[in-house]
């Protein structure tokens, strides 16, 4: 499994032998990461709440790819706009922890 910043420098690397960097703007890249999202939760369309928690294998490696792609996006975009995903989901916890403390909203 790539860590973050191998995840990073890989895609970095990748765009930059196909002269793609000049297409990944922070605009296009989300643009892409969205594509990406509803290629996953087509996925699951049509499917029953059951049937989500019951996947075949071949409908696991179609959503393996898919989040991966979506992962990929991520990672690039961060990199684009100088974010580091580690941090940023740190704070992000720390925020929802005080947001949503646990003796107030569990359960609902």
């Amino acid at each position: 499994m790539a860590e973050l910043e191998e995840m990073r420098q890989i895609m970095r690397e990748f765009s930059c032998s196909r002269e793609w960097d000049k297409f990944h703007s922070p605009k296009n890249l989300s643009m892409a990461l969205s594509v990406e999202v509803s290629k996953l939760m087509e996925c699951f369309q049509w499917m029953t709440e059951e049937q989500s928690n019951s996947l075949s294998p071949e409908q696991i490696e179609n959503i393996s790819d898919e989040i991966a792609d979506i992962q990929l996006y991520l990672v690039s975009l961060a990199d684009k706009v100088g974010i580091d995903i580690g941090s940023a989901v740190d704070n992000k916890i720390k925020k929802n922890e005080l947001k949503y403390p646990a003796d107030k909203v569990k359960g609902s």
